[in-house]
């Protein structure tokens, strides 16, 4: 009955907000009218300023539209794809009272959810769409998988989608409208506060409405499956956003990409240190807003604790047993989130994608620019390691770290600036040259180190050189004893920097 009376609360000022727009239209047409009417000239001034002001509304008012099929994430399966999942979701559908979604989408998320295009204000419903996340398939069991199938369905059931594509639309239409006005002040603060109660009311009832669905998933699922996926869904999608961050970040620069992008992330998954890390990002407090749209997991688990528990049979298989051919399913949806530029990038395995992605974003470039200034400073068409040292020794650092500004590097402290971009320059020297490769794993972040295994780090013996030119000669010893000489240099190669030798990393 609350959620109930807060969705209406929440309709109501969504109407309010076009009823806000409507005066604020009328009010400037009149003001308008009068200045013109009387002719003065500050009142021409002031009705320009407003006119500006309502059009700039009302591009943001009217610029949201209804979401396109091509739109929509993920790939389509159809039953005859998936048999068994679209069996599982009919049943769930049946369990729970609601009509079965009319489309089920694999996305690349760690995540499920519902939508359903209605009309007239939710009143008439439409086509209902179920999005299932292949990277949150990986991290659960069957039963888990189910729970979340069950909750999403229970949106459904609720009828908490009828208005999700109004209130959606609203609040985007919102935040557009507060995006035109910036250069209004008076009229932005205006819908700044209208939207902030607007926001308060409607993540309010998404908070009830989470939990309502929470217990229909128990209701049919039990408890412990449904409190298990939630602490898995925020474990992984962490892990996800790493992956994406760490390694996928590393496809464009390396120029390649690995088969399968999601067994990559389902190794990361089962990497016994990884676990230790997610295990405490499950722990972790969460700072919440009166603006989330759902609950703390704390609050989650808590009410799903204080429900009944039903007699339901565990199912600890993984939830791919739903699938029919997992691979062809990740495979599909990892074409969805690819560009047509990137699936025709030539395929290599994560170790070398990781190797030629960080040479080339953390040495290619320093090589490049660092050279590139040192020819300019000591104008020559040839610079090597030579050049550069005798930069440093004449007291050259601070023409260098202009230099190196103008290419695009940037640091609060050039000395810091130019011992990072040098250090990565010569390590990438050390890289072409066979001396120094990046190791790979799943557990900790890639090293570069030598034949020997160990790790190299030249950014202290150059920030040394950087700051007391009377320090270069020590530089130089250094580089030299590991294979660096005065006439080092990049390799130059058609169209850029040589990459690493080939098989380095693999």
């Amino acid at each position: 009955m609350l959620t109930t009376f807060r969705a209406a609360v929440a309709v109501v000022l969504l109407a309010g907000f076009y009823v806000l727009v409507a005066a604020f239209t009328a009010g400037t047409v009149v003001f308008d009218f009068y200045a013109v009417k009387y002719g003065h000239a500050g009142g021409f001034k002031v009705a320009a300023l407003a006119t500006l002001g309502v059009l700039a509304m009302l591009r943001g008012v009217f610029v949201v539209g209804r979401r396109k099929a091509e739109e929509l994430p993920g790939v389509a399966v159809s039953q005859r794809d998936e048999p068994e999942l679209w069996r599982t979701v009919a049943e769930l559908a049946h369990q729970v009272s609601t009509r079965v979604p009319d489309e089920i989408r694999l996305v690349p998320e760690v995540n499920a959810a519902v939508s359903e295009d209605t009309r007239l204000l939710g009143l008439i419903p439409g086509r209902r769409y179920m999005f299932i996340g292949i990277p949150l398939m990986l991290s659960l069991t069957a039963d888990e998988m189910r729970a979340v199938l069950c909750h999403e369905l229970g949106h459904y059931s609720g009828s908490h989608t009828r208005l999700g594509g109004i209130t959606y639309r609203g609040r985007t239409a919102l935040i557009r409208t507060i995006e035109r006005l910036r250069d209004h002040a008076i009229i932005r603060t205006v819908f700044l506060l209208y939207a902030k109660l607007y926001l308060r009311v409607s993540q309010a009832v998404s908070r009830r409405q989470e939990l309502e669905a929470d217990a229909s998933a128990v209701a049919i699922g039990g408890r412990r499956p449904m409190g298990d996926a939630l602490r898995k869904v925020r474990a992984s999608a962490a892990a996800w956003d790493f992956y994406l961050a760490s390694y996928c970040s590393l496809i464009v620069p390396a120029k390649a990409r690995p088969a399968d992008l999601f067994a990559g992330f389902y190794t990361l998954l089962r990497e016994p240190s990884r676990q230790e890390e997610l295990a405490k990002v499950v722990n972790s407090p969460e700072e919440r807003s009166p603006y989330d749209s759902h609950p703390s997991l704390a609050e989650r688990l808590a009410a799903i604790a204080a429900l009944p528990e039903p007699n339901v049979r565990p199912d600890p298989r993984p939830a791919l047993a739903l699938l029919a051919d997992p691979q062809r399913a990740a495979l599909a949806t990892q074409a969805s989130m690819l560009t047509e530029e990137a699936q025709r990038l030539p395929v290599l395995e994560w170790p070398q994608i990781v190797e030629r992605g960080l040479f080339t974003g953390a040495n290619a470039e320093a090589m490049k620019d660092v050279f590139t200034a040192a020819a300019q400073a000591a104008n020559t068409p040839q610079p090597t390691v030579d050049t550069v040292l005798r930069i440093l020794a004449g007291g050259g650092a601070g023409d260098l770290g202009t230099r190196l500004r103008m290419a695009g590097w940037q640091g609060a402290d050039t000395p810091a600036l130019v011992a990072r971009v040098l250090a990565r320059a010569f390590e990438g020297l050390l890289i072409q040259a066979g001396r120094a490769r990046y190791t790979f794993s799943w557990s900790d972040v890639a090293r570069l180190v030598d034949g020997s295994g160990a790790e190299v780090d030249l950014t202290d013996l150059v920030r040394r050189a950087v700051d007391d030119p009377r320090q270069v000669n020590a530089l130089y010893d250094g580089l030299m004893r590991i294979g660096i000489t005065p006439a080092s240099a990049p390799a130059p190669i058609s169209g850029g920097m040589a990459p690493p030798p080939a098989g380095v990393g693999a």
